[in-house]
C-alpha cells in the first residue's frame, strides 16, 4: 500500500481517538487523560453549589477538588461577581442542593472580593442563603478564613438577628452553638441592634442577662423542658407547646423514649427530621408493623403538597432509604430491622420530591456510566450515594415519566440494565453496586444504538465526563449515529462529580450539560427533549 498510510491513523475531526482532542476543537485534557469541552465557570459554579466536593473523585482528592471548585467559585465572581452571587441565591432558597455548606462557602468568598458591589451584594444576601443558625455559624467559620471581621460584615451579621421575633427565638433554641461558634460570640462581635423589645429579651438571655417577663414562648418552653426530670414530664410539654419545643431543645438522656418520640412524631415535626430519624423511631419501636405511628408516616411520606413544600431535596430522600433498607448506621454504632411499608414509601417520596414532569414522549436511552470512576467520592456529601447509585436514582426519575426508554450501563462495553421504576430503589441500588467496574467510554450508547438499530430521539449519559478509553470521542459518534440514521438526536450530558469538563460540545445545539441531583435536571431534560425551550 502508499506509504501514506501513516496518514490514515492521524487525528480526524470524524473519529479521533479519545485520549487525543478533536481537531480543530477547544477540548481540554481531563483528569483521566481524555479530552472535553471545558465548561464555563457560572456552570462550574452550579456544580459545585448542587453537587459539593466531598470524598473527592477517583482522579481527584477531596482537597484537590475542593481547591479546584474555589478557583471556579473565584473565576464565577471575577467574570460576573452580582450574578454569580444572586446564582448562588437562587440554588440555596430553591432548595435545588442537597446540602447548603457549598453555597454559604461560596458567599463567604464573595463577601472577600476585591469589586465593593460583589461584597454588597453577598453581605446583603447572608439572611436568605444562611437562613438557619447552623447555617449562620457555618458562615462564621467560613467567612473568617477569607477576610477580617469589618463594619460591614458585621452588618451583615448582625441584620440575621432581624427576623420575626418568632422565628429568631426557635432558630437559637433549635441551633444554640456549632464550628466553635454560639450566639452569644456572634452577638458580641456583629453588635445588633434590637428592633422590638422581644429581640432585647432574647439577647439578654443570649448573654446568660435573663428576663422572664418577655421572654418569647419558645424559650420559655426550652427552659422547662431542660428543667424536665422525666420522660413523661418531656412529653407532656411537646404536646402543650407543640412544634414551638424542637427535639434540640430536650434533655438528650429522655430521646431514648418511645413516649417522647411519639410526641415530637405526632406534634410538628418536620419532614426532614422525620427522615433523618426513621431509624431511631424503629429501634424505640415507635415505628413497628401496622402501628399508628407508622401508619402516620406513610401518610406524610405520601403527600405530594406535603413534600414540595417542605422543599425536603431528593437526595435526602435517597440517602435516608439507602440508610434506612441497611438496617445499620455508618459507623455500625446502632442497628435496627427495617419495615418494609416505611421502605416502599421512601421509594414513593423519591419520586414524589421531583415537580410533576410533563413526558415528552420520545424515545429516550438512558446510559449510565458505570465505570470504576463512578464509584468514588459522595454527590452532596451524602454517605453511601456515589456518582454511580445517584445516576441510576436519577435516571429512573426520568424513566417513570417516559413511556419509551431503554436503560444501558456501559464503561469500556455496554449491557442493557433490566431496572424500572416499578422496581424498590434499595433494590437497584443493590444491583448497580454489584456491576463490574471497567474503563470509561462515554461514546459506548451512540455506538450500541448504531449497531443495533435503534431508534433514540434522545441520549441521556450520566456520567462523571472522565472518558478517556475508545477510538471515538462521544460527539463524533453522536455525529455518526445522527448521519446513518437520520434522526437528528439530541445529547444530554448529566453531570453526577463537581468538575469542569464536559463531553457535550458546547457548540453543538442539540446538545446539552446539566447537573445531576439539581431538583431542576428532570424538567430540564424533557423541556430539552421536546423542544420546549
Amino acid at each position: 500500500m502508499p506509504s501514506t498510510s501513516y496518514l490514515s491513523r492521524a487525528a480526524s475531526p470524524l473519529k479521533t481517538p479519545q485520549s487525543e482532542p478533536i481537531p480543530g476543537s477547544s477540548q481540554v485534557e481531563n483528569r483521566a487523560g481524555g479530552f472535553a469541552w471545558e465548561i464555563s465557570s457560572m456552570d462550574r459554579l452550579r456544580r459545585f453549589l448542587i453537587l459539593g466536593s466531598e470524598g473527592g473523585t477517583y482522579y481527584a482528592t477531596e482537597r484537590n477538588l475542593t481547591r479546584q471548585n474555589i478557583d471556579g467559585v473565584k473565576l464565577a465572581l471575577d467574570e460576573n461577581g452580582v450574578a454569580a452571587v444572586q446564582e448562588i441565591i437562587n440554588i440555596s432558597t430553591d432548595g435545588r442542593a442537597p446540602k447548603n455548606d457549598p453555597a454559604l462557602y461560596a458567599l463567604a468568598i464573595a463577601c472577600a472580593h476585591s469589586d465593593e458591589n460583589v461584597r454588597k451584594a453577598a453581605l446583603y444576601a447572608i439572611p436568605r442563603v444562611a437562613r438557619t443558625g447552623t447555617h449562620l455559624f457555618h458562615f462564621a467559620e467560613f467567612v473568617q478564613t477569607q477576610r477580617g471581621w469589618g463594619r460591614a460584615l458585621k452588618s451583615g451579621i448582625a441584620s440575621w438577628y432581624e427576623q420575626d421575633e418568632d422565628k429568631l427565638a426557635y432558630q437559637v433554641v433549635k441551633y444554640r452553638q456549632r464550628d466553635g461558634w454560639t450566639h452569644r460570640d456572634l452577638l458580641r462581635l456583629a453588635h445588633p441592634e434590637a428592633i422590638s423589645p422581644t429581640h432585647a429579651s432574647i439577647f439578654n438571655w443570649l448573654c446568660n442577662r435573663d428576663n422572664d417577663s418577655v421572654l418569647p414562648i419558645t424559650i420559655k418552653a426550652f427552659k422547662y423542658a431542660q428543667a424536665s426530670d422525666s420522660f413523661h414530664e418531656t412529653a407532656n410539654l411537646i404536646k402543650k407547646y407543640g412544634n414551638k419545643l424542637p427535639r434540640e431543645a430536650l434533655n438528650t438522656e429522655h430521646l431514648n423514649s418511645g413516649e417522647v418520640w411519639e410526641a415530637l412524631l405526632y406534634e410538628g415535626m418536620p419532614l426532614t427530621a422525620m427522615i433523618r430519624n426513621l431509624a431511631t423511631m424503629t429501634r424505640i419501636e415507635v415505628l413497628k408493623p401496622m402501628s399508628k405511628g407508622t401508619s402516620y408516616v406513610i401518610e406524610k411520606l405520601s403527600d405530594q403538597e406535603y413534600i414540595h413544600k417542605s422543599k425536603v431535596h431528593p437526595l435526602s430522600i435517597l440517602g435516608a432509604l439507602a440508610t434506612y433498607s441497611s438496617g445499620h448506621s455508618a459507623r455500625g454504632i446502632s442497628s435496627w430491622t427495617p419495615l418494609r411499608e416505611i421502605i416502599d414509601s421512601l421509594n414513593k417520596a423519591f419520586y414524589i420530591s421531583f415537580k410533576n414532569i410533563k413526558p415528552t414522549n420520545k424515545r429516550t436511552l438512558l446510559a449510565l456510566d458505570v465505570s470504576g470512576s463512578m464509584t468514588f467520592g459522595d454527590i452532596g456529601g451524602m454517605p453511601g450515594i456515589d456518582p454511580r447509585i445517584g445516576s441510576a436514582a436519577m435516571a429512573l426519575v426520568t424513566a417513570s415519566t417516559e413511556p419509551n426508554y431503554h436503560i444501558v450501563g456501559f464503561s469500556h462495553e455496554l449491557i442493557p440494565l433490566s431496572i424500572s421504576p416499578n422496581e424498590r430503589l434499595d433494590d437497584v441500588i443493590s444491583n448497580i453496586s454489584g456491576l463490574p467496574f471497567g474503563r470509561t467510554d462515554c461514546a459506548q450508547p451512540m455506538i450500541y444504538a448504531l449497531n443495533n438499530k435503534l431508534e433514540i430521539d434522545t441520549f441521556c449519559i450520566y456520567t462523571d465526563n472522565e472518558t478517556y478509553f475508545g477510538n471515538i470521542h462521544p460527539m463524533q459518534a453522536l455525529y455518526e449515529y445522527r448521519r446513518i440514521s437520520g434522526i437528528n438526536s439530541k445529547l444530554v450530558i448529566i453531570g453526577m462529580t463537581a468538575d469542569k469538563f464536559s463531553i457535550a460540545d458546547p457548540n453543538d445545539s442539540g446538545s446539552l450539560d446539566v447537573i445531576g441531583f439539581d431538583t431542576a435536571t428532570p424538567q430540564v431534560i424533557a423541556d430539552f427533549s421536546a423542544d420546549r425551550f
